[in-house]
C-alpha cells in the first residue's frame, strides 16, 4: 500500500520524466538526504534519485540487460511486489516474485495491440495460469505513435494510486527509449555522412588519378608505378569500414597521398606548404574530416583558377585544443552562399565542406563546427578546433 508521501510523489512523476534527460546525463543531486524536511521533501528526492539510478541502464533502450539492471532500482518507486518490462517480443525484466517469470506474453500483447493501460484482477489472471501473483497493471511504453513494449507492476491489491504511477513510470521509459533511439539516429546519420563523403571522392577524384597515372605508363613507367602504390593506399583508407575516428597523423599521411595524385595532375600550378607541430599528430579527430577541406581547396579553389595555386596546411597546440588550418588562394566562395550550404538548404559542390561541418558539432558540439572566413576572389581559410583530450573516443 502506498504512504501518502510516495504517492504524491508518484504523482509529480511528470517532473520526473522532465528532468530525465538532465538525469540520463548524469546529474546527481548534491543535498543530503537528511537536510531534506518534510516526508514528500524525502520522498522526491528519492524518487528523482531512483530515475536517475535506473536511466543509467536505459540509455540504449529496450534491452534485456539494461531493463533487468534498471527494474531493480524502479519496483522500489512502485512499492509493488514485482516489476516487469517488455518489448515487443518478450518479457525482458522480471523483478521480485519467488520464481522466474511466467508466460505473460498473452497479456503483455492486449496492451500492445490496444495501446492502452489494462488491469487484470485475479480472477483473470486465474483464467490465464498465472496464480499467486495477485493483481496486474500493464501500461504502454510508447515511442511516437508506436508501442514498443510495457511496464507493468503485480500487487496483492490493484489501487487507483499504482495505476497512476505505472503509467507515470511507462511514460518515464517511453522518454528513455525515445532519447536512446535520438542518439542512435544521430550514429546513423553520422555514418551516412562518411559514406556520402565517400561517394563524393569516388566520382571525381578516381577518375582524375587513374587518367594521371595512365599519362605517365609510357613516359614514366617508374613513376606510374608508384602512383598506382599511392593511389591504392589513399583508397584503401578513404574506404575503410571499421572505427568512425582516426588520428590528426593518419589523415595528414592520406592527405599527403591524395596530394601527390592531386600533383601528378596539376604540375608544377599546385604548391603546397606544411606547417605541422608534432604535439598534435596522435590527436583523435572524426575519419574523413581534413581530406575533405583539402579537396574543397584543391577542387573547388583552384581547379578554375588560372596559374599557381597554393594551399597551406597547418596543424599546432592552442592549449586544451588541437588547431588545425587549411588555407588557399583560390577562386573563394560567397558567404551568404556559404551559410546556405552549411544550413543544409543548398546542395552543390561544397557538401564536403557542410558534412564535415556537421560531424564535427554532433561529436563535440556547436562551438566546434568549422570556422570559415572566405569572399569571390579572396580564397578561403577553414579552421578546425578539436579537444587534445578525447577518453570516450578511440582511434
Amino acid at each position: 500500500m502506498f504512504s501518502a508521501a510516495v504517492d504524491t510523489a508518484l504523482v509529480c512523476a511528470v517532473a520526473v520524466i522532465t528532468l530525465a534527460v538532465v538525469a540520463s546525463l548524469g546529474f546527481r543531486l548534491s543535498r543530503s538526504y537528511r537536510d531534506l524536511g518534510s516526508d514528500a521533501d524525502r520522498a522526491t528526492y528519492a524518487t528523482l534519485h531512483t530515475a536517475a539510478l535506473a536511466s543509467e541502464h536505459l540509455r540504449e533502450g529496450l534491452t534485456a540487460s539494461g531493463a533487468s539492471k534498471a527494474s531493480r532500482h524502479l519496483r522500489g518507486l512502485l512499492r509493488c511486489d514485482v516489476l516487469m518490462m517488455s518489448d515487443d517480443a518478450g518479457v525482458l525484466a522480471w523483478d521480485g516474485g519467488r520464481g522466474p517469470a511466467p508466460d505473460v506474453m498473452p497479456l503483455v500483447r492486449q496492451v500492445l495491440e490496444s495501446g492502452r493501460t489494462q488491469i487484470f484482477r485475479r480472477q483473470r489472471l486465474d483464467a490465464a495460469g498465472l496464480t499467486d501473483l495477485g493483481e496486474l497493471v500493464l501500461s504502454p511504453v510508447r515511442v511516437d505513435d508506436r508501442v514498443v513494449g510495457t511496464v507493468g507492476a503485480f500487487a496483492g491489491d490493484v489501487n487507483a494510486g499504482l495505476v497512476r504511477a505505472t503509467n507515470e513510470l511507462a511514460g518515464w521509459v517511453s522518454t528513455q527509449v525515445q532519447l536512446a533511439e535520438l542518439g542512435s539516429s544521430r550514429r546513423l546519420l553520422a555514418e551516412a555522412e562518411v559514406r556520402a563523403l565517400r561517394a563524393q571522392i569516388s566520382p571525381h577524384f578516381i577518375y582524375n588519378s587513374l587518367n594521371a597515372i595512365a599519362s605517365f605508363i609510357n613516359t614514366d613507367p617508374q613513376r606510374a608505378r608508384e602512383l598506382v602504390v599511392e593511389f591504392a593506399d589513399f583508397t584503401r583508407y578513404s574506404f575503410r569500414r571499421h572505427g568512425d575516428f582516426t588520428t590528426v597523423a593518419e589523415e595528414l599521411r592520406s592527405i599527403d597521398r591524395y596530394l601527390l595524385l592531386e600533383r601528378a595532375r596539376f604540375g608544377d600550378r599546385l604548391k603546397v606548404t606544411l606547417e605541422i607541430g608534432p604535439e598534435v599528430l596522435s590527436t583523435v579527430i572524426p575519419f574523413l574530416s581534413l581530406q575533405p577541406l583539402v579537396e574543397n581547396a584543391v577542387r573547388h579553389g583552384l581547379d578554375s583558377k588560372d596559374g599557381v595555386g597554393n594551399i597551406t596546411i597547418t596543424a599546432h597546440d592552442d592549449g586544451p585544443y588541437a588547431e588545425v588550418t587549411i588555407e588557399d588562394d583560390g577562386v573563394g566562395i560567397d558567404p551568404d552562399h556559404l551559410r546556405s550550404v552549411l544550413a543544409g538548404h543548398t546542395e552543390d559542390v561544397h557538401v564536403g565542406l557542410r558534412n564535415v561541418d556537421s560531424r564535427l558539432r554532433q561529436v563535440y558540439g556547436d562551438d566546434h563546427g568549422l570556422v570559415i572566413d572566405t569572399a569571390p576572389g579572396a580564397g578561403t581559410l577553414i579552421t578546425l578546433r578539436v579537444p587534445k583530450s578525447q577518453p570516450d573516443h578511440r582511434a
